[in-house]
């Protein structure tokens, strides 16, 4: 795949899971698919996995399924 950022040769999608909110307007989305490069360093998304992201936004109460998420601090020692 070709990077969009720096144009070359190597850029591969990996899957991530992205939050978005906070508190009781946390929403977590699994398998975002995001764009990483080797060469430049930069990942970023599609424009068009950007529009689904705002779509399941959008529709969260038809599409999100309600979970317990443990939360833990990063304390730094």
């Amino acid at each position: 795949m070709i990077c969009d950022i720096c144009g070359k040769k190597g850029a591969e999608v990996r899957h991530v899971t992205r939050s978005y909110g906070k508190g009781a307007n946390l929403l977590v989305i699994e398998n975002v698919p995001v764009v990483t490069c080797p060469n430049c360093g930069e990942s970023y998304l599609t424009a068009d996995t950007l529009h689904e992201i705002e779509r399941i936004k959008l529709h969260r109460k038809n599409l999100a399924k309600p979970r317990s998420v443990a939360v833990a601090e990063f304390i730094e020692g």
